[in-house]
């Protein structure tokens, strides 16, 4: 059950926070380096709050691959929902993710209605359906990606307002296409399909050419058209940065990668199916300073 913490490494009073924020950060390190990054430019004292909330946003991205079947990936969403209304059985802080995003969000002074609104769209991923429509597609990725983005904002400006609310919309939806696209291999070899139907249909395009590996023009037909939307929004994030707090710009630094893994997917011989973008960590590295230093 994700709500258990290894034994003996439970968060209690004397000891657990720091644990707790050191599991984060290891944690977000692994397995979402680019946030992990892109966070090291935030102020220090920043840093174990925002690893707080990035290892969270993970955790429930993974309880499909965690949980043996979608009921009980079910269950596992749950109790991060109970964690965060305070309706859990036994010691919470017994998770150190769930310690860690709980001193975050008293500290912070942070809703906790955001945090359910993830969990509620992650049971998308726990099912074989494919995403109905764009529009759908849109409403996943603000109540994920962008979601991240205005949390993570709000926790650099402790709790005050941010500014950049429409920033974080568009900036989240950029994010998370580019991100889903540069997924597709992996999520269909599960049978997991984000790519949405209204669009794939339009392609002649169906769910099973995707899950079977079969792909072919209409697919590439249909990855352009996602490409493009995600173009859309990484525009309409640039013209609304100027509204973004100074305090809160680092929050935003994971958009300076967006543009380039969008190119690499529109070189020649992309397949969406079959190519990897894999941008080196120094060159990804080099695009978050960069773009650190464009504000």
């Amino acid at each position: 059950m994700s709500g258990g913490a290894p034994k003996g490494q439970g968060a209690d009073a004397a000891t657990g926070l720091p644990f707790a924020f050191s599991h984060c950060e290891a944690l977000v390190r692994a397995g979402d380096p680019d946030r992990f990054l892109a966070s090291r430019f935030a102020p220090a004292e920043m840093r174990p709050h925002l690893d707080a909330l990035h290892a969270f946003s993970l955790t429930v991205a993974r309880v499909r691959e965690a949980a043996s079947n979608p009921m009980a990936g079910e269950i596992r969403l749950q109790w991060w929902r109970d964690a965060l209304q305070g309706e859990a059985r036994g010691d919470v802080r017994a998770n150190p993710v769930a310690a860690a995003l709980e001193d975050a969000i008293v500290r912070r002074r942070l809703s906790r209605q955001p945090f359910v609104d993830l969990i509620d769209a992650r049971v998308f991923d726990l099912y074989d359906d494919p995403m109905p429509s764009l529009n759908d597609l849109e409403g996943y990725c603000g109540e994920t990606a962008s979601a991240l983005f205005r949390l993570a904002a709000l926790i650099l400006c402790d709790g005050t307002e941010p500014g950049g609310a429409a920033a974080a919309g568009h900036a989240g939806v950029a994010y998370g296409i580019t991100g889903l696209l540069r997924a597709l291999p992996w999520h269909a070899r599960s049978g997991q399909v984000y790519l949405p139907a209204d669009v794939l249909a339009r392609h002649g395009v169906t769910r099973e050419d995707i899950v079977t590996g079969r792909g072919g023009p209409g697919l590439r037909g249909a990855a352009a058209d996602l490409r493009a939307q995600a173009r859309r929004h990484l525009a309409a994030y640039e013209e609304a940065r100027g509204t973004i707090s100074p305090a809160a710009r680092p929050a935003f630094l994971p958009m300076a990668l967006v543009g380039g893994w969008l190119a690499e997917m529109e070189l020649p011989g992309y397949d969406p199916l079959a190519s990897v973008v894999a941008t080196p960590r120094w060159r990804r590295a080099w695009r978050l300073w960069r773009g650190a230093r464009s504000w």
